[in-house]
């Protein structure tokens, strides 16, 4: 339902800043980037509150500043202005993330996180293309009214949303589980003890989260974060697709998430949360590679369709990212530390999402697109190999994705019987 809201109003911001407002393109634009910049401060300020607080109140907190934020851009006159309230739209989203990610995680017991993980994902796919799509039937550029009423449904469901979770009962704590560690010592000798008054002196000095985290860093910049800043002006400029075309490939990439997560989510049950992580970038990488093929075909009905097939393999990538790195991240946390656990993970996708378009922008326009991408398919090829070699570092009763999780327990601790 939230992802509804954010559908009706996000697509249409830079459009209503410029075209409704007056704004200069430039000056709009950064307000755009207030959003992701306030962002990387609500996440690790959610994550610790979290810890301090419990993770119901601070999401409530977070989903109430973003209404508030979402609800001050009716009035905006200036960039200032919008950059004010667009700041405090980004910290609230931020602030409640990593609260929100901790609910999802205690809410089932641990054989299940993956799962729920997925079907988060894709149900924020359905809200955000329900939302854009009766957003594009309100949506009149003569007319300031509809923008009014488009941010004004976008702060009721986050005011909604806030409610629900304020007043849904839960125990806010994991179920009994297992370590996903290895090295069944690594909780007792630091790097998850230490509760929340350590602030993320004792998070930093985890290692393995570290190694997880820039992993998703450059998941994020090199795949999610030029998904909508160097893959739609490539496509226009260098593969010769007009905006109508170019939406027919980022609509292929909604519907074979939102069609197929589930399958997918059936399709790696009982395997290694690792082997979908290196999968899925691995499935990024090769999209890319066919973004580039897919530029020198020199426009037509057969770019469009190698374009589309791109989107479609980014899709599958997605399908199995959800599944794998929330699930370990979590499993990796304990009860004292998981709201930072979280902030810590997104925190590192907030940062793909800053540095990506960053990047893109400075390659795609100096002409140098195809390089760009050969180089992202190149990190996220990366990203794969190392991913693989988490497996020797996490239990294999935490690197099993769904019902074959709570055989893997069972069997290590029989081993660890024997051993006794």
């Amino acid at each position: 339902m939230s992802a509804v809201g954010a559908g009706l109003t996000l697509p249409f911001l830079l459009v209503y800043l410029h075209d409704v407002r007056g704004i200069e393109l430039g000056p709009a634009g950064l307000v755009l980037s207030a959003i992701a910049i306030a962002g990387l401060a609500g996440t690790p300020v959610g994550g610790l509150l979290a810890d301090l607080l419990g993770p119901r109140r601070p999401a409530a907190a977070g989903l109430v500043l973003a209404a508030a934020g979402t609800a001050g851009m009716i009035g905006v006159r200036s960039a200032w202005e919008g950059a004010l309230w667009a700041a405090l739209y980004g910290f609230g989203v931020a602030l409640a993330e990593p609260c929100f990610q901790s609910l999802l995680s205690t809410s089932v017991r641990p054989a299940h996180r993956s799962q729920v993980f997925a079907v988060r994902h894709a149900l924020l796919n359905v809200g955000l293309s329900a939302g854009s799509l009766l957003a594009a039937f309100l949506v009149d550029l003569s007319s300031a009214r509809t923008f009014v009423t488009i941010y004004v449904v976008d702060a009721g469901t986050f005011l909604t949303f806030a409610m629900l979770i304020a007043r849904t009962p839960g125990r806010g704590r994991a179920a009994p589980g297992h370590g996903a560690r290895r090295d069944r010592g690594a909780r007792a000798r630091g790097s998850l003890t230490g509760g929340a008054r350590g602030g993320y002196r004792a998070i930093v000095a985890d290692r393995l989260l570290l190694r997880i985290c820039v992993l998703v860093a450059v998941v994020f910049i090199c795949g999610y974060g030029q998904y909508y800043s160097a893959y739609p002006v490539f496509a226009i400029q260098s593969g010769g697709l007009d905006a109508a075309a170019l939406q027919l490939t980022f609509l292929a990439n909604t519907c074979t998430v939102v069609l197929t997560q589930l399958f997918v989510l059936r399709l790696v049950t009982g395997r290694r949360r690792t082997r979908a992580f290196a999968l899925s970038a691995a499935l990024m990488a090769l999209a890319w590679l066919t973004v580039v093929g897919a530029a020198h075909l020199g426009g037509g009905p057969a770019a469009v369709a190698v374009f589309t097939a791109a989107m479609v393999l980014f899709a599958a990538g997605e399908t199995l990212m959800a599944p794998s790195v929330p699930a370990i991240v979590n499993d990796l946390a304990s009860d004292d530390n998981r709201g930072r656990y979280n902030g810590a993970h997104s925190f590192a996708q907030t940062l793909g999402y800053i540095v990506g378009p960053a990047v893109a922008g400075a390659m795609v326009g100096s002409g140098r697109g195809s390089l760009l991408f050969l180089v992202l398919a190149l990190a996220l090829g990366l990203v794969a190999l190392h991913a693989t070699r988490l497996d020797r570092l996490l239990a294999p009763a935490a690197n099993v994705i769904g019902a074959g999780q709570a055989d893997a327990a069972d069997t290590d601790a029989e081993h660890a019987g024997h051993g006794a």
